[in-house]
């Protein structure tokens, strides 16, 4: 596990605004690389903040030339801007989404507007664009994003499997996915996902394709997805943390539909289940997490007071063909 003070992660952006340099720091450097080779690593962060979190203060060694009292400040600001505790341990890559997505400027928290004492004067590149200019970049100049070859590859492979009729494993809740691409009239060939062509196999030549329930970001539907993290059969989409919110949904998706995982029923048969069973999105991907969150995500958020229209065009729709 990496430990780290939650300073040293705007660290990390600023370098990349700064042309990619690496990092002042030698050790941010290590860290850097360390991340960048696996990137779902946890991270623990860990500041001077006393009292009923003294127990992880990790002392003053890691404090930059600005002072004491700058130094636990700007490390409480930061926590506090990511609804985070001392001690808090996240996966590389979730914490530096939810930073980008949470602090969209180091002003009045590495510099103030005024300087008050010598104290507070703050960090020297404070004011220098560095950090914006970083995040503006994104998390794949931290993380590099998995290629286009990668996963076109994947998306040839894990087709062969599908049109094969042999039976095919997903995750229980993209089956709604899939009626609210319908709806919405994405057809096949879609590059980021196997679910339009699922549909078109089992409306035109396999309606008793055989589909079993599995956990994860599975290979069969998921392949060619940018957020998938093959290693882990992983789903990183929800501020890098999806498994969270997704993992959910599965499981509410399941209790809903009376099954579990590994439970296998004909397509045509699941589909009847589920139009009868969920007629909307709304109680399985609604979210009243406010961002940011682990368990926020824009869908979760349309999905509050009332579920996906598009589902409900193409559940109608489905239901008409599936009959």
């Amino acid at each position: 596990m990496l430990e780290l003070r939650p300073y040293q992660l705007l660290c990390l952006v600023c370098a990349q605004g700064a042309d990619g340099a690496a990092p002042e720091d030698a050790g941010l450097a290590q860290v850097r690389d360390a991340i960048r080779k696996d990137p779902d690593q946890p991270v623990r962060l860990v500041c001077n903040a006393g009292d009923v979190y003294a127990y992880q203060d990790p002392g003053p060694a890691g404090d930059t030339p600005e002072g004491a009292e700058f130094n636990r400040k700007r490390d409480l600001d930061i926590l506090c801007r990511l609804d985070l505790a001392p001690g808090n341990v996240l996966p590389a890559r979730a914490l530096l989404l939810t930073l980008l997505h949470a602090i969209p400027t180091v002003a009045g928290i590495c510099g103030y507007e005024s300087t008050t004492s010598e104290a507070w004067r703050g960090c020297p590149r404070a004011g220098s664009g560095c950090y914006e200019k970083g995040r503006e970049k994104g998390i794949d100049a931290l993380i590099p994003p998995r290629s286009p070859e990668e996963m076109a590859r994947e998306k040839r492979a894990s087709m062969e499997a599908l049109r094969s009729g042999k039976g095919i494993t997903i995750r229980p809740h993209i089956l709604l996915c899939a009626v609210c691409q319908y709806g919405g009239g994405v057809r096949p060939p879609y590059a980021d996902d196997n679910l339009p062509e699922l549909l078109e196999i089992v409306l035109t030549t396999h309606p008793d394709l055989p589909v079993t329930m599995a956990r994860g970001a599975d290979w069969a539907m998921c392949a060619p997805c940018p957020k998938r993290v093959p290693g882990l059969n992983a789903c990183v989409n929800v501020l890098g943390s999806g498994g969270l919110s997704n993992e959910k949904r599965d499981l509410d998706t399941l209790q809903r539909l009376g099954l579990r995982y590994g439970s296998t029923l004909k397509a045509r048969d699941l589909f009847r289940l589920i139009f009868e069973r969920i007629p909307t999105t709304q109680p399985i991907c609604g979210r009243r997490n406010a961002a940011p969150s682990v368990w926020w995500d824009g869908c979760g958020e349309e999905n509050r007071s009332e579920g996906n229209r598009n589902y409900e065009k193409g559940r109608r729709e489905l239901m008409e063909k599936l009959r």
